[in-house]
C-alpha cells in the first residue's frame, strides 16, 4: 500500500498543505526544525491514531487555531480510500471515510498501516517499560483491531478499581460493600486484562525470530536479539517463560491469584499493583539485557530492528498484494555508520512505500539515491518537488487559506479515485488515544 495525496489544514506548522506522494522512495530533506517531521507525522497519525511524539491533539494543531485536518488518500492494491481526520482542541475528534458521514475514529483504523522509526525509538531500548508495552499493544491493535476493545476496558476498569482503593485507603477500611465491587472490577480487570497479555505473548512468538532477522542484516554480528515477557502478575520465583503455554482462561486465573495475593499491598498504597500495566518486555542481546548495557550503535541497531521486525511480521501476517506498510524513517541514517546505512539502504527497498525525511544529501547512503528517488525540499512555510521548477512550490504559507479550501475541493471532487463507503479493515475496536506515560507507577486510567 502506499499514500499517493497528502493534504494538511492548521496542522502543526502547516497552515495548509497540499502534497502529491508517489510509491517507492521519497526523501524530505531541510534543515532541522522546518517541518520535516511533521509531515510523516501527520501520515503516522492517519494509520495508528496518535502521534509518535506528543499526547492529545494541543500541539498538532496550528497555534490559534481550534483545529486541524489530516487527509490522506490511500492506494492499497489499486483500491483508494479517502481518509479525513479533524481534530479537535476542545471536543471529539471527527473521521470521515470517502466523503461519507462521520464515523468513530476507530474505524478507519486498518486502512492504513504504517511502521515508523524516529529517534524517540531509542527509549524501545533503554527506556522505562511503558515505551515497550505501548510498542507491543500498537502493534497488536494495528494487526488486529479488536484488540482496541480490550484496552479500552482495561483503561476503564483498572481507572474504577484504582479509585476504589484509593478511597479504602482514605477511609482506613473496607466495607461488605467496598468487598463486592471489589470482585466485580477484579474480574473485569482481570477479563480484559487476560485478553491483552495473551495479544502480547501470541505476537511477541511472531516478533521474536523477524526482530533477531532485522539485527542480523543490520549488523552481521555474532550476537543474537532474544525477548521475553516479565508479568507482574506471576508470583516471585516463579516460572516467566511458563506464560508462552498460558491460554485466555489460564491468564485470567492468574490475574485473579495476583490480586488475592496483592490486595494488602494495594490496599496500602491505593493502587493496582499487578496486571499488564505493570508489565514489561525485556530485550537481549546475547546472553545480556539490552538495557544499560548495549552501546550506542547496538541500542540503534535493536531499535531499527524492532521496527523492521514489525514491518516483517506485517507482512507475513497479510502477504496479499498491497498490503505492506508504508515504511517511515524519521532522520535516521545520520546516526548510522556507513557499513549500517548501506544495510539499511538495502532492507527498504522491499516497501512498496518509503518515506525518509534527512537534514542534507550528505546523510544519505550513495546507494539509496541511487534509486532515483522523489527528492522534495522542505522550507519554512513551503515544500517544492527537486525536480520541478523552483519556482513552483507544491504550498506556500502565505497561501494558506486558499490552500486549504482549495485542498479539501480537490480531495473530495475526485470521486474516480475513491469507492464509496469502503474501508478495507473496518473496526469498532481501536484505542482513541495511543501515548502511555513514561512511569512504572501510571496514573488512573492508564493505558496497558
Amino acid at each position: 500500500m502506499f499514500v499517493d495525496h497528502l493534504s494538511l489544514a492548521n496542522f502543526r506548522t502547516y497552515p495548509g498543505l497540499d502534497l502529491p506522494l508517489a510509491p517507492g522512495l521519497t526523501v524530505f530533506v531541510g534543515p532541522n526544525g522546518v517541518g520535516k517531521t511533521n509531515i510523516v507525522e501527520a501520515i503516522d497519525w492517519a494509520a495508528t491514531l496518535g502521534s509518535h511524539r506528543v499526547s492529545g491533539n494541543g500541539p498538532l494543531i496550528t497555534t490559534g487555531s481550534d483545529q486541524a485536518i489530516i487527509r490522506v488518500r490511500v492506494n492499497r492494491g489499486g483500491q483508494r480510500t479517502v481518509l479525513e481526520y479533524e481534530l479537535n482542541a476542545a471536543r471529539a475528534n471527527r473521521v470521515r471515510i470517502n466523503r461519507a458521514a462521520p464515523v468513530r475514529a476507530r474505524e478507519a483504523l486498518g486502512t492504513l498501516h504504517t511502521v515508523l522509526f524516529s529517534p524517540e525509538d531509542l527509549t524501545l531500548v533503554k527506556g522505562d517499560p511503558s515505551h515497550r508495552r505501548r510498542f507491543l499493544d500498537d502493534l497488536a491493535t494495528a494487526m488486529r483491531p479488536v484488540l482496541g476493545a480490550a484496552r479500552s476496558d482495561y483503561d476503564r476498569a483498572l481507572k474504577q478499581r484504582n479509585a476504589l482503593l484509593k478511597s479504602a485507603r482514605r477511609s482506613r477500611g473496607f466495607s461488605d460493600s467496598d468487598r463486592a465491587t471489589l470482585a466485580v472490577w477484579n474480574d473485569q480487570l482481570a477479563r480484559a486484562g487476560a485478553a491483552v497479555m495473551g495479544a502480547r505473548l501470541q505476537l511477541l512468538k511472531a516478533l521474536e525470530p523477524e526482530v533477531d532477522r532485522a539485527y542480523q542484516q543490520l549488523t552481521d554480528g555474532p550476537k543474537h536479539v532474544s525477548m521475553g515477557y516479565e508479568s507482574s502478575s506471576v508470583a516471585p520465583g516463579a516460572d516467566q517463560e511458563a506464560l508462552e503455554h498460558f491460554s485466555i482462561t489460564d491468564l485470567y486465573e492468574l490475574m485473579m491469584n495476583a490480586f488475592e495475593r496483592m490486595e494488602r499491598h494495594e490496599r496500602d498504597r491505593g493502587i493496582t499493583l499487578v496486571g499488564p500495566h505493570r508489565d514489561d518486555l525485556v530485550i537481549r542481546l546475547g546472553d545480556t539485557p539490552a538495557k544499560g548495557y548495549a552501546s550506542h550503535g547496538e541500542t540503534w541497531s535493536t531499535a531499527l530492528a524492532l521496527r523492521l521486525g514489525s514491518w516483517y511480521v506485517h507482512l507475513a501476517d497479510d502477504p496479499a498484494r498491497g498490503s505492506a506498510p508504508v515504511l517511515i524513517l524519521d532522520d535516521v541514517f545520520a546516526e548510522l555508520d556507513a557499513r549500517r546505512r548501506r544495510r539499511l539502504a538495502e532492507l527498504v527497498r522491499q516497501a512498496e512505500q518509503v518515506l525518509v525525511t534527512a537534514a542534507v544529501d550528505e546523510d544519505l547512503p550513495a546507494a539509496l539515491l541511487e534509486d532515483s528517488p522523489t527528492v522534495i525540499e522542505v522550507e519554512p512555510g513551503a515544500v517544492r518537488n527537486r525536480a520541478a521548477s523552483s519556482a513552483e512550490s507544491v504550498s506556500e504559507t502565505e497561501n494558506a487559506s486558499h490552500d486549504r479550501g482549495m485542498s479539501e475541493t480537490r480531495m473530495a471532487s475526485d470521486p474516480e479515485n475513491v469507492t464509496e463507503g469502503q474501508n478495507s479493515h473496518p473496526s469498532r475496536n481501536a484505542p482513541e488515544t495511543a501515548n502511555a506515560p513514561a512511569t512504572d507507577d501510571p496514573p488512573d486510567g492508564e493505558q496497558p
